[in-house]
């Protein structure tokens, strides 16, 4: 088996795949990469299905070593890859020769990049997927994010080498943008104008208290019309809850299954990519949309993923 050694970690790396759904009744989360189109299209660069376990790096990259070589491509942000000193495109497929060693930076650009080989990397599944979940400490390699010295196997692949690049439209739909498309959360009414108000005019800045559970914003503090109490129920990927210092915390991939604040909107599924993306100190903005819109933009989305012509030869 191939096998890929980690000489550096960098700041945050863990194995994921689309996650584990449906175990939210019994507590668990879904875990799975916080960016997962940028997960498919790189797994289709390299010939893998989609759900294919890879490297989720957050912000700063790490250093990686193949000592029998391996089919590779990144996708998401740009980390400034290079192979043995020579600098390596992102969004599209290349080949490591034996011994040669894969390092990357910090981003340029948004939050997390994936790396993804062809055969995939080669872990114990757990409730059916691959994905780390630090919290818990189970899945991916260990339950935790990789260390210098970590060895991790390649799935086995013997498909040849095809040259794939991800086609400019599908570049261009997932260039960055500052405004989340939201649907109304189930306690939306509990909040006052004035606060509704604010929440959809104005800008909020993700603070670096932000992680994959949730991310934590700062700017106009929300307040419900008439405090009400709450019974703790099940909550959303991509929800928006308020706690009672009024600033908004995004759910996220490896969220809590439920909770007791209410919630006053939730980000479309289009969009869950997006917040992926996001650093600390980015600002963004909300624009509240119908559900039959939310829809329509997910089916739009996966007719673009799914066209023939998304990846190039």
């Amino acid at each position: 088996m191939k096998s890929i050694c980690v000489e550096a970690s960098g700041l945050l790396t863990t194995v994921q795949d689309l996650g584990r759904y449906g175990f939210g009744p019994i507590g668990v989360s879904p875990a799975g990469a916080a960016d997962s189109i940028s997960l498919r299209l790189g797994n289709r660069l390299v010939g893998n299905s989609e759900n294919t376990a890879a490297l989720e790096m957050t912000l700063l990259g790490g250093s990686f070593h193949f000592p029998q070589g391996a089919i590779a491509a990144f996708a998401g942000s740009d980390f400034g890859a290079s192979l043995d000193m020579e600098e390596v495109a992102a969004d599209e497929s290349f080949e490591i020769r034996a011994g040669q060693t894969l390092r990357l930076g910090q981003t340029r650009s948004g939050a997390r990049c994936y790396l993804c080989v062809q055969g995939g990397i080669a872990v114990p599944s757990f409730l059916g997927s691959s994905s780390t979940h630090m919290l818990s400490h189970l899945g991916g390699f260990d339950g935790r994010p990789l260390q210098k010295g970590d060895v991790l196997g390649i799935g086995d692949s013997t498909a040849p080498f095809c040259k794939r690049k991800l086609a400019p439209q599908v570049r261009e739909y997932l260039s960055a943008r500052n405004v989340l498309r939201v649907t109304p959360g189930p306690q939306a009414e509990w909040f006052s104008e004035q606060s509704s108000r604010a929440f959809y005019s104005g800008s909020y800045r993700v603070t670096e208290q932000s992680n994959r559970m949730g991310l934590r914003l700062e700017g106009a503090r929300l307040s419900q019309e008439a405090a009400k109490p709450m019974i703790t129920e099940g909550v959303s990927l991509g929800a928006i809850q308020i706690p009672p210092n009024g600033s908004p915390i995004i759910l996220f991939v490896d969220q809590q299954t439920t909770g007791g604040y209410p919630k006053i909107a939730n980000v479309i599924s289009a969009d869950l990519h997006r917040v992926g993306q996001l650093r600390p100190r980015d600002e963004i903005r909300f624009e509240q949309i119908t559900f039959a819109s939310a829809r329509a933009m997910l089916i739009e989305q996966e007719k673009l993923l799914a066209s023939s012509e998304a990846i190039v030869e």
